[in-house]
């Protein structure tokens, strides 16, 4: 475990006066960079259902985390890579290019502290791609080790819903429903509730290999997959699985931290 923290028990780097940087020794400390998206989620849950999912599973599962393992989180960047999203009014979205290179300019000044591990934690799958150059190429300037992950990778959830559900669900369906309705019940437009198939269902169904999400993808917007913008059924959505969802999310971010801390560098 980390023997050598910062005086400061505040782990949000906002929260810190540049003395408490100058003075601590971070060596051993894990930098937490949340990034979301702000993008269209079909017409019965808000924009910011990334954000708010990220965001609630991060302060559950820091809530886990040991006092003697030292995690600061910084701001976290919530516009996101989502043109596959951008036919759809309300969609906010930076250029492939432009997110890299931010992200990348966080992690520089994140290095220049002397903090040697980060995680990228994200809750927006369409940027899976762009998280994993980052941390290669910060590995590459800066001599970071920076591990990714979202918080779906973190969990199991064969058991709380069907295999079709978990496989093509992926936007806006039952798992994000269930919870937006425990974390925010109030902003579930219920009453546009339905079931929003998706088109690559039938694609991965006639295919050996080709599927919208699996090893084998093709490009696609969203309305390829639904024209609604959601994709997915959220009528089998609940608070309760909600619940038990951001329970084991919760509880993989904090065993991730772990995993990380006893990263020898």
């Amino acid at each position: 475990m980390a023997d050598n923290t910062p005086i400061t028990p505040v782990r949000y780097w906002q929260t810190l006066t540049t003395n408490d940087f100058a003075i601590s020794d971070w060596s051993n400390t894990i930098a937490i960079l949340p990034v979301a998206a702000i993008e269209q989620h079909g017409p019965h849950l808000p924009l910011d259902v990334d954000m708010a999912i990220n965001a609630a599973v991060l302060k559950a599962g820091l809530d886990q985390v040991p006092d003697d393992l030292s995690v600061l989180v910084l701001p976290a960047q919530n516009v996101g890579y989502s043109e596959e999203h951008t036919s759809f009014p309300g969609t906010l979205t930076l250029n492939a290019e432009t997110l890299l290179r931010v992200w990348r300019e966080i992690g520089e000044c994140i290095s220049r502290v002397g903090i040697r591990k980060l995680l990228i934690f994200n809750s927006h799958g369409g940027q899976n791609e762009l998280i994993t150059i980052t941390a290669r190429q910060l590995r590459v300037s800066e001599a970071m080790f920076v591990a990714s992950s979202s918080w779906s990778r973190l969990v199991s959830l064969e058991d709380l819903f069907e295999s079709e559900e978990l496989c093509f669900g992926i936007h806006g369906g039952a798992v994000e429903t269930s919870l937006m309705l425990h974390i925010s019940p109030d902003h579930v437009r219920m009453d546009q509730i339905a079931n929003f198939p998706s088109t690559g269902q039938k694609v991965a169904e006639q295919s050996k290999h080709l599927s919208a999400t699996g090893r084998v993808t093709y490009g696609w917007m969203t309305e390829d997959l639904n024209r609604s913008g959601a994709v997915g059924d959220p009528r089998l959505a609940t608070a309760e699985l909600g619940q038990e969802i951001l329970t084991r999310a919760a509880k993989g971010i904090a065993e991730l931290l772990e995993d990380l801390d006893k990263v020898d560098l």
